[in-house]
């Protein structure tokens, strides 16, 4: 089966804690809206030595007001002429926000994906890819047609775990989400899981899920899916996906667990 590796870009000032979810949004100091984490830095240099190890496609999906950081955009930028088309973009929304657990709310989701994908398409051209998910995996039904009325092709927002049903809307059913976006014409791509249990993102790191999540991504044997493969909606493949400040864990010495 072929793999889909996908990483995050998200910031500190991105996390749940500082911004976009409606109770879990509470600390006071939020981290400069201006500048890049020396954790990203770090995770970013660690990122293109991984890039550098082996030859397979990866997805970044952007959050993109860092496309209006100086910062950012000259490593995104960089990034696309040493590595070509072995490396697309997609739509991680505009910030952070966790759009279904705030409820419906349709014409606000349609202006932020407006304004995300102009930035993202201009910026990327023909490394762009069609591709959206949801800020922290939080996907309700209703964001299926302003989706597909946007041209995005593919959606890798479903975390099929029973540990994260929260995250789905008032549905509570990965079921529904799935069959929402199939109705309007979207591949789901979703997250790998086993057992049930979640093996991407945080459960990387996060113990005891950890374990489980190295010990599959470990032994996974990874065939990576181009850009014209990840858009075949007949094709079957695993979707794996990490963050960019993973890449700054041990002093930046951290690595996907998989073998390459």
């Amino acid at each position: 089966m072929l793999t889909w590796l996908t990483i995050d870009t998200d910031d500190f000032r991105h996390l749940p804690v500082y911004q976009g979810h409606p109770t879990r949004s509470n600390h006071s100091q939020s981290p400069p809206l201006s500048e890049l984490s020396s954790q990203f830095h770090t995770g970013w240099r660690s990122f293109l030595q991984w890039m550098d190890s082996h030859d397979h496609h990866v997805t970044l999906f952007v959050i993109t007001d860092l496309l209006e950081q100086d910062d950012a955009r000259a490593y995104f930028d960089s990034a696309i002429q040493q590595f070509g088309s072995r490396l697309t973009f997609a739509c991680h929304g505009h910030t952070h926000r966790s759009w279904s657990a705030w409820g419906e709310d349709v014409p606000g989701f349609n202006r932020m994906l407006e304004h995300s994908l102009r930035l993202l398409k201009t910026f990327a051209k023909d490394n762009f890819l069609p591709a959206f998910r949801a800020p922290n995996g939080y996907i309700g039904p209703w964001m299926a047609e302003p989706l597909a009325n946007h041209d995005i092709l593919v959606d890798s927002s479903i975390n099929p775990s029973w540990l994260v049903r929260k995250k789905m809307g008032e549905s509570r059913s990965w079921k529904v989400v799935d069959s929402a976006m199939q109705s309007v014409g979207l591949i789901e791509r979703k997250w790998r899981v086993g057992l049930t249990l979640p093996l991407n993102g945080p459960a990387l790191t996060r113990f005891p899920l950890s374990l489980f999540s190295v010990f599959v991504w470990k032994r996974s044997s990874i065939s990576s899916a181009s850009r014209e493969d990840v858009l075949q909606g007949q094709l079957k493949i695993q979707t794996f996906y990490c963050h960019i400040l993973d890449f700054a864990r041990k002093d930046g010495r951290w690595r996907p667990p998989l073998n390459l």
